[in-house]
């Protein structure tokens, strides 16, 4: 445990991030964008198109995360009030199944599709919610409300990247 002088370190102190969280095959996938951007419907999309190949996946939140630093990983656990459910828009609230967490190794970031890349360089984040990881995590721009497309892109970059986060 680091000291109370670096609270961005503190495992004591998780931070509420606006994302939804999929665990596949053991590893956290976050989610993140503006409202309305699709994260619910991407992170449902994962899941289903991961368990279809099969590869375990389950949603660990949706609309919120609670994050924290554990062994120098970034972890992301939901709100107790919202752990198993998932909004889906036009109708309301659903149960799911889900895991009680899952250890952050990709970032996909929901962006407007005019400022992405065709074909975009590796890109990492060294912090998120203010809090800053051992080391870096992959960040990925994706095409807000394109769930299909988002869906091919994090599978494909799971499946090139190595099992254990730490490397």
């Amino acid at each position: 445990m680091t000291s109370p002088a670096n609270p961005a370190r503190d495992t004591t102190a998780p931070r509420n991030h606006h994302c939804c969280v999929v665990s596949v095959d053991g590893r956290g996938v976050l989610i993140e964008g503006p409202s309305g951007s699709g994260k619910t419907s991407l992170a449902l999309g994962l899941v289903d198109a991961a368990r279809a190949r099969g590869i375990a996946a389950a949603l660990v939140c949706d609309d919120q995360a609670l994050l924290s630093i554990e062994d120098g990983m970034l972890v992301a656990r939901p709100p107790q009030s919202i752990a198993g459910k998932a909004e889906l828009a036009g109708y309301g609230v659903i149960d799911v199944a889900s895991a009680e967490a899952s250890t952050v190794t990709l970032i996909g970031r929901l962006v407007a599709d005019e400022t992405l890349e065709r074909m975009p360089e590796p890109e990492c984040s060294a912090q998120i919610a203010g809090l800053r990881p051992r080391g870096p995590i992959r960040l990925i721009h994706l095409p807000r409300r394109h769930e299909a497309q988002s869906v091919r892109i994090l599978l494909a970059i799971l499946a090139e990247t190595p099992q254990d986060p730490t490397g």
